[in-house]
């Protein structure tokens, strides 16, 4: 296992807000990347869409439709949202 090289805290703080990546992500990515804040925010994307890559094949059986009618009804709006548990269609 690979020790973790020591990043600037507020390096890891920046790169967070840039990205809304997780804390060890972004400290795992400045270390990758030499503490360069441009290469860790390519490493992160690129990571981001393997790991998409890997769930676009899940299947979203769940979900929820909900409506809204606004304006006297002369504007409405459907939406549907779909999750792969029921756990999540449930929750609020």
């Amino acid at each position: 296992m690979k020790a973790m090289v020591d990043v600037d805290p507020q390096l890891v703080k920046k790169l967070r807000e840039k990205t809304n990546a997780g804390m060890m992500d972004c400290k795992r990515a400045l270390a990758e990347a030499g503490g360069d804040l441009e290469k860790a925010e390519t490493i992160l994307r690129t990571k981001g869409i393997a790991g998409a890559g890997k769930k676009a094949s899940r299947a979203t059986r769940e979900g929820i439709v909900a409506s809204y009618i606004h304006l006297q009804g002369k504007v409405g709006v459907l939406v549907e949202v779909n999750c792969e548990t029921d756990f999540v269609a449930l929750n609020a």
